[in-house]
């Protein structure tokens, strides 16, 4: 059987992972990120339906432009944002994958501020696009004097702003993302997969629009919809976007089933988001209560939080998966991430990690 290094693959792709999260099956899955609640029975019977009612034409092909799942999309924004406007795509990452193909490629480059949305660097080099890295501030927070000086000594094609930022959880303010939007000629792309889990009334780069045909600011149904398994992102942005991307995209990306149960689930958007409220008091408790246990949380505006003080990260992962529990390492030095889950799955993270003692080290070990 041959390997990878036997085939005739492209110079720039040799030596490197694909994306890799922990995917094993436990009781407390608390490492990706997702919603882990179930999609209220109401919401997942209609989406069925809807499936059903789609299936019976499924020998055709699907609308190629997806209207009523853009009219669907605008209509949950708000904020004066029309269809015409509204991207969609197979998640998140086909999203940037398109953007990418469109406005980066070969002999063109992206800034990104690592820590970061570990899927930009990969898709980066996916494109071609070369990946360039500026410093965060202090406690990986962003100022526009930061971002700004990034962009002009980089001179980079398109900058990737992720607000909240993954893996660490802290926000973007308006401010710097006015100000590297007038630093760059290029394309300035705000992640926001987690935007509805920002405290009530934080402004999003959305509202950054009008005027600025650049400003492309990307959305999830994965996390707060509790639709990471139907795989559905999208972008708002200039009309002029959403052309260019036309060029790159397949035909007929969006199959009709993936377009029906997501306009299905966008009819029920109170009764799904009524889980972020939930999710949020979580959060808030990892924040309030990882202190105590003697781990520093970072402040974070998503559905997770980043923390560190850990002895042995490596240690403390295998000790907490031991307990049926899965978080992640992100690889940040003396780091670990936990997704807010449900308070009973909270609560068992919290229970375990105060099991382990210190530092995360099992209570009697020798760290």
């Amino acid at each position: 059987m041959a390997t990878l290094d036997d085939l005739p693959i492209r110079d720039d792709l040799r030596g490197l992972s694909p994306y890799g999260a922990p995917q094993r099956h436990v009781r407390y899955a608390l490492n990706v990120n997702e919603n882990t609640h179930a999609v209220p029975e109401g919401v997942a019977r209609h989406i069925v339906e809807s499936l059903a009612a789609a299936v019976l034409t499924i020998n055709r092909y699907p609308d190629r432009e997806f209207t009523s799942l853009r009219e669907s999309l605008a209509a949950y924004l708000g904020a004066d944002i029309a269809p015409e406007q509204i991207w969609a795509a197979n998640g998140s990452n086909e999203i940037i994958q398109q953007l990418l193909q469109a406005f980066g490629g070969p002999g063109r480059s992206v800034l990104g501020f690592p820590p970061t949305y570990s899927m930009h660097s990969i898709i980066a080099s996916g494109t071609g696009t070369r990946w360039l890295t500026a410093e965060r501030d202090a406690a990986y927070t962003l100022s526009p004097e930061t971002v700004v000086a990034a962009i002009e000594r980089e001179q980079p094609d398109l900058v990737f702003l992720c607000a909240p930022n993954n893996p660490t959880g802290t926000p973007v303010a308006l401010e710097t993302i006015e100000a590297a939007y007038a630093a760059t000629p290029g394309i300035l792309f705000v992640d926001e997969a987690y935007a509805e889990f920002m405290p009530p009334g934080t402004p999003s780069a959305l509202t950054l629009l009008d005027g600025r045909e650049r400003l492309v600011v990307s959305r999830t149904m994965s996390k707060a919809f509790a639709f990471a398994g139907a795989r559905v992102g999208y972008l708002a942005a200039d009309p002029a976007v959403a052309d260019a991307l036309r060029l790159v995209r397949l035909p007929y990306h969006l199959s009709a089933l993936t377009q029906a149960a997501a306009v299905a689930a966008l009819a029920h958007a109170p009764e799904m988001l009524a889980m972020v409220d939930d999710i949020s008091r979580q959060r808030d408790r990892l924040l309030a209560e990882l202190p105590v246990l003697g781990y520093r949380a970072f402040d974070s505006q998503a559905n997770f939080v980043l923390f560190d003080g850990v002895a042995d990260p490596a240690a403390t992962f295998r000790a907490l998966l031991e307990r049926d529990i899965l978080i992640r390492d992100v690889g940040l030095p003396g780091a670990l991430r936990v997704t807010a889950g449900t308070e009973a799955e909270t609560t068992a993270f919290l229970a375990a990690l105060a099991e382990l003692g210190p530092g995360g080290a099992p209570v009697g070990s020798a760290a």
